[in-house]
């Protein structure tokens, strides 16, 4: 195993870069499955989600070759398999939105359930019911989700009980190559959203309406336009570093970044008493030495505070003056760091369920901890900059799946971090295993 060694006190300074966004760079490859054109993709962030998604992809078939750093091109014409098997789906749920794509241009697809971070229930009913809705037979059998239909999908109205990222992504998808009209209702507005759907136009495909509750999508008989596209920047990427200037009362500088994608996190860190300016592809954080005030959130689906910086937010919040509280209402197992923090020191107190009362201290102490899912490693590399000592985090594998050369970014900003190798194996001793 490797650790994350972080030594606390330092405070960030500097400028640095911020990758392509992770959550739109996986169903942006999956739609490529869709084409029988060349495709080239920049601003890929080297992340380990990225690199198993193109195994599985070329073990389909794809032509999958890495140009230069950040660039991919991908070829589908050559897909001789519609089977994604287990070992090659089971670290990431991102994997399921390969079911659209194979279904839509084969007619068939056998995918098993995926894996990920155990941060809660997200179940995959949603997609499946409005595949059926869209003509497809789905059965599921040991493990795997069997999907088969006769001919071309046939467009139709969904109606998504809550929302959904993937579900909206993956019935996007396969829309695009259905006969007819399909039009999602209730489907999610996130920026990774949009992306998607301005990758598909690229490629030919008619799509509008992204961005809001209904997408409409007429379906075409291919995607004829090869091309070359930009992922978006990662946002969540964007929150985290900001979040780690506030905590360690640093200046800062991020660019190539969208912030009309990080409003509800600016607003935040505004409160927090952050000095924020901003450009077309970039911004600029300043604390001027100060210490953070608490804020209180409620995690929301977006364009509300993300769930995917609740861990962040809260680390800032162990080491604020006053009192916050920090409602998860996403994801209802997503407080496993919260016993890791109080490890450092972090007074953080369980009020209700999945509500977190904290009270700041002035520092934290550095101590051994365990990262249980991607965000949560976040919050407590976050964490780690505030305490007075050598934190060691172990289990950050999680981390590679989500942050693209943290390590440099973070010696960038004035860091002194190292990863270091830990021969024994603690898994064992968690109650959230890998996925």
């Amino acid at each position: 195993m490797t650790s994350l060694r972080v030594v606390g006190g330092s405070v960030l300074s500097g400028e640095i870069t911020i990758s392509g966004a992770k959550n739109s760079v996986l169903p942006i490859i999956s739609a490529t499955l869709l084409s029988e054109q060349s495709i080239i993709l920049d601003n890929v962030p080297c992340l380990d989600d990225v690199n198993t998604l193109c195994g599985l992809l070329k073990e389909l078939g794809v032509s999958v070759i890495s140009e230069e750093k950040g660039v991919l091109a991908l070829n589908a014409a050559g897909v001789n398999k519609t089977e994604a098997p287990y070992d090659l789906v089971k670290n990431m749920r991102a994997s399921i939105l390969v079911l659209g794509p194979l279904l839509a241009r084969f007619g068939h697809a056998e995918v098993s359930f995926p894996g990920g971070c155990a941060i809660g229930v997200r179940p995959v009913d949603l997609h499946l019911e409005a595949l059926r809705a869209l003509g497809a037979d789905i059965s599921v059998k040991n493990g795997f989700i069997l999907a088969k239909v006769d001919g071309r999908l046939k467009g139709c109205d969904i109606h998504f009980d809550c929302v959904t990222v993937t579900g909206t992504e993956n019935i996007m998808m396969a829309a695009c190559l259905a006969e007819g009209r399909t039009v999602i209702h209730n489907a999610a507005k996130e920026p990774e959203v949009i992306d998607l759907a301005d990758f598909l136009r690229h490629l030919g495909a008619s799509i509008q309406g992204d961005g809001t509750d209904t997408i409409i999508i007429d379906g075409v008989s291919a995607l004829k336009k090869p091309g070359r596209y930009r992922i978006i920047p990662d946002r969540i990427e964007a929150g985290t570093y900001l979040a780690a200037a506030v905590i360690t009362s640093g200046s800062i500088r991020l660019n190539g970044v969208n912030p009309s994608h990080l409003t509800a996190v600016l607003s935040l860190l505004k409160e927090a008493g952050a000095d924020i300016q901003r450009g077309d592809t970039w911004v600029s954080l300043d604390m001027h030495g100060k210490r953070p005030k608490a804020v209180s959130f409620k995690t929301e689906i977006y364009p509300g505070v993300p769930t995917d910086m609740q861990a962040q937010l809260m680390a800032m919040n162990a080491v604020a003056e006053g009192e916050g509280v920090i409602e998860e209402a996403v994801f209802e197992n997503r407080l496993m760091h919260v016993p890791e923090m109080r490890r450092l020191g972090a007074d953080l107190k369980l009020i209700a369920p999945h509500t977190i009362q904290s009270k700041g201290v002035t520092s934290l102490t550095a101590a051994p901890v365990k990262a249980t899912d991607l965000r949560a490693s976040a919050g407590l590399v976050l964490s780690a900059l505030a305490a007075e000592g050598v934190t060691t985090i172990s289990r950050i594998y999680h981390l590679d799946r989500g942050y693209a050369d943290l390590d440099e970014k973070l010696k960038a900003l004035g860091v002194d971090v190292s990863r270091v190798s830990d021969d024994s194996d603690d898994s064992s001793s968690l109650s959230v295993e890998r996925a």
